[in-house]
């Protein structure tokens, strides 16, 4: 099950020279561009971890597809997103993010059913993966 999150989920992989095209259109509005990485990829997780700093700075898409490459190498089994930053004032927020990286192997979620006091149903959702990561590590 292929997980869908951010812009472009729906879409084929991109390619790099698809998300060089879109760093150039963050750089081009003036967006600050950062990478982030996790192997939890639940949706309400929304504290992944960042790979360097955001690039404030860069106007060349090839700084960004630098470190992207280094993000990869280095954590080629998780999940990497990129995100694209804008601080002007009054938005200060996230206007582009898209997954730009998965694992070799994508476990999904598992949707818990319980029933409780009359006839209540609760829905708990949870990530198969990090129950396959935790059986791996221990």
């Amino acid at each position: 099950m292929k997980i869908t999150q951010g812009q472009f989920s729906f879409l084929p992989e991109l390619t790099d020279d698809e998300i060089k095209l879109q760093v150039q259109y963050a750089l081009n509005n003036g967006w600050a561009v950062a990478l982030e990485f996790t192997n939890d990829p639940h949706p309400r997780n929304s504290y992944w971890a960042m790979w360097g700093h955001p690039m404030f700075d860069l106007a060349d898409p090839a700084g960004v597809m630098m470190e992207l490459k280094a993000c990869r190498e280095a954590h080629g089994e998780c999940y990497v997103r990129m995100l694209a930053f804008d601080n002007v004032k009054g938005w200060e927020s996230i206007r582009m993010s898209f997954i730009v990286n998965r694992p070799a192997q994508e476990f999904g979620f598992e949707l818990i059913r319980q029933e409780g006091e009359g006839r209540q149903i609760h829905y708990t959702l949870r990530s198969v993966t990090t129950a396959a990561i935790a059986a791996q590590q221990y």
